[in-house]
């Protein structure tokens, strides 16, 4: 809490939406529509990362594709309902 506003402090600047797919995965491009739309509305920025080029990522979320994360945790992955992003960004 912050005491002199009595709120919850956020985390300073937008909030980040990483989106991580592959190339020719048609749930990636729904995700990808979802994704970029419910950030233009609510002010967030987001990224795109390719499973098959990290390493990490793929022994991480292989089965899972795509998945989104917000501010760096995992948010869902396969389908993104669009209104639950928007809640767990905050609009």
């Amino acid at each position: 809490m912050d005491g002199m506003f009595g709120r919850t402090k956020k985390k300073s600047g937008p909030r980040a939406v990483t989106l991580i797919g592959k190339p020719g995965c048609h749930l990636c491009d729904d995700a990808r529509e979802v994704v970029a739309k419910v950030c233009a509305e609510t002010g967030a920025v987001w990224e795109e990362k390719d499973i098959s080029q990290d390493e990490e990522l793929y022994r991480a979320y292989w089965e899972q594709i795509p998945v989104v994360l917000v501010d760096g945790e995992q948010h869902t992955f396969w389908r993104v309902d669009p209104e639950r992003l928007r809640r767990a960004l905050g609009a």
